[in-house]
């Protein structure tokens, strides 16, 4: 297994948990501290396919996915990359 960072890397509108561009988590089985729990449980089956080896075919780079929180006015845009740390 490796490791899976969550990185935002664009937010638009009112984050209610405050997330900005440049905030990092680490994903593992529960929600990382100061995460916004909606958005960790978007995250969560990218990020398993990624720590198990797997890829998605419409991304270029096949250690990173990008994925965005479920509020469509305020969304908040993660990639999720694959990193041996």
């Amino acid at each position: 297994m490796q490791t899976i960072v969550a990185r935002v890397i664009s937010q638009k509108g009112t984050c209610e948990t405050g997330h900005k561009i440049g905030d990092e988590f680490i994903i593992g089985q529960s929600t990382p501290c100061g995460m916004c729990s909606w958005a960790f449980h978007t995250l969560f089956p990218f990020a398993e396919v990624l720590q198990f080896g797997g890829s998605f075919p419409w991304e270029k780079d096949p250690d990173k996915t990008t994925v965005a929180c479920p509020d469509p006015d305020n969304p908040v845009v993660f990639e999720l990359s694959r990193k041996d740390i």
